[in-house]
């Protein structure tokens, strides 16, 4: 390391700017949870019935087992809030989107499995390999799904995302919260939410789209 390098460094000017970009990170940050939390309110339910009937339930992938092998909740409770949903009547076929970008990791055909294993007919699950993210999901539902009108599945926080983003697109979305995890079992979830939420108002300025698009499928 050059040492006379590190004293000509103006460490008090250095301190002053990573404070300033810290300090703008957090407010950034916060504005994006804020706006969409707010932006969100009105559309989502925590109750079936209450839920606004839609044609299709776009259900948002996860893992079904952690990497200790145990089961993953948030995949265990959005298939019992996905099941619900049907069971009252709001919606009549899924769009089962996740990831599938290696031949190990499937999580929209362990999704179908569940949803099937809980009495829902096969032909009404419909599979989308290729949400990578969620944005990706959510472009893809109208892109490739040819839907404008559909019922986020997912948690409270997740659901919120989604929405928003659907919102920007113009597209009619409401969200049916799956039961959530406890507070320590999701903080690096939540943590990573925050990032997120962020990177929703990057993509959004940056006009980016999915990673993949695809010939039209009709459900």
């Amino acid at each position: 390391m050059n040492i006379k390098l590190l004293k000509g460094i103006d460490w008090r000017k250095t301190a002053l700017v990573l404070s300033l970009v810290a300090a703008c990170s957090i407010a950034l940050t916060w504005w994006a949870d804020r706006r969409i939390e707010s932006d969100t309110d009105s559309a989502v339910f925590t109750v079936a019935q209450d839920v606004p009937c839609n044609r299709v339930g776009l259900l948002l992938g996860t893992s079904q087992y952690l990497k200790s092998g145990r089961p993953n909740l948030y995949f265990t409770y959005r298939i019992e809030a996905a099941v619900a949903l049907f069971e009252a009547g709001k919606v009549e076929r899924f769009i089962v989107s996740g990831d599938n970008s290696r031949k190990d990791y499937n999580e929209p055909e362990a999704m179908q499995m569940a949803l099937m294993a809980a009495g829902i007919p096969t032909d009404r699950i419909h599979l989308d390999f290729a949400g990578f993210r969620t944005f990706d999901s959510v472009v893809r539902a109208e892109k490739v799904f040819g839907q404008r009108s559909f019922t986020v599945i997912s948690q409270d926080f997740h659901n919120r995302r989604a929405i928003y983003i659907a919102q920007q697109l113009g597209l009619d979305a409401v969200g049916f919260n799956a039961r959530d995890v406890n507070a320590y079992y999701g903080l690096r979830t939540r943590l990573r939410e925050r990032l997120a939420r962020v990177k929703v108002f990057m993509d959004m300025l940056l006009g980016k789209g999915p990673k993949f698009l695809g010939d039209p499928v009709v459900i």
